[in-house]
């Protein structure tokens, strides 16, 4: 399993010539670290002397983060799996008309199972970026530079997934569905930007003001 493999192992397979892994589970590695990051972010900020709704927050947050971590970490393998799945309809024979119907089905169930993968992590990249929005005034101020690395990490897990699900909308063949999974992808962009972008201006004015 590729989320068990060391850091150097997982690298080395990302660089080979081998399509999988490539940058579908990369995304999903990506966001599952801004999780893990948003998850010490929190666990260091209870730390310190807070009370109240502060700390309940903080705690709530770091616990859904982990949640998001398992997750995020599941669908690197899950990545590499719908691939296979992709790759093995496409080998299918189309000899004649009943062969290349069954192997146009597969694709098409293929395909809508390698869509459905990047939109979770695209999903899970949006409410971990959701996440850092509720929390990074609230932290401690010298981990604020984690918090900042997981902002960065999890839109680009987020873009990451949503090029990866876009890439697999023509292997569709279904109109309708092609036009809403591509709406879902631009709105979860566009939505990550706005909570990125946000989230960034806080970030670094907390940097600014810790340093100084």
């Amino acid at each position: 399993m590729l989320k068990e493999m060391t850091v150097e192992h997982f690298v080395r397979e990302v660089a080979s010539s081998s399509p999988s892994p490539g940058g579908g589970s990369a995304a999903a590695l990506s966001a599952a670290q801004a999780a893990a990051l948003l998850s010490m972010y929190c666990n260091l900020s209870q730390n310190r002397q807070k009370l109240g709704d502060v700390v309940d927050s903080l705690q709530q947050a770091g616990e859904e983060a982990r949640f998001l971590k398992k997750k995020l970490l599941e669908a690197i393998d899950e990545e590499m799996v719908v691939f296979n799945l992709t790759m093995k309809a496409s080998r299918l024979p189309k000899n004649n008309l009943s062969e290349k119907e069954s192997r146009n089905k597969a694709l098409r169930d293929a395909a809508l199972q390698a869509e459905e993968v990047p939109l979770q992590t695209a999903r899970g990249a949006l409410r971990i970026l959701s996440m850092i929005a509720e929390v990074a005034v609230k932290g401690n101020p010298a981990a604020i530079t984690d918090l900042g690395v997981a902002n960065l990490q999890a839109f680009a897990g987020l873009k990451g997934a949503c090029y990866n699900a876009r890439a697999n909308l023509g292997m569709i063949g279904d109109t309708d569905k092609l036009k809403e999974l591509d709406r879902e992808t631009e709105e979860l962009v566009a939505q990550g930007r706005s909570f990125f972008e946000q989230n960034l201006s806080v970030i670094e004015e907390e940097i600014s003001r810790y340093l100084n």
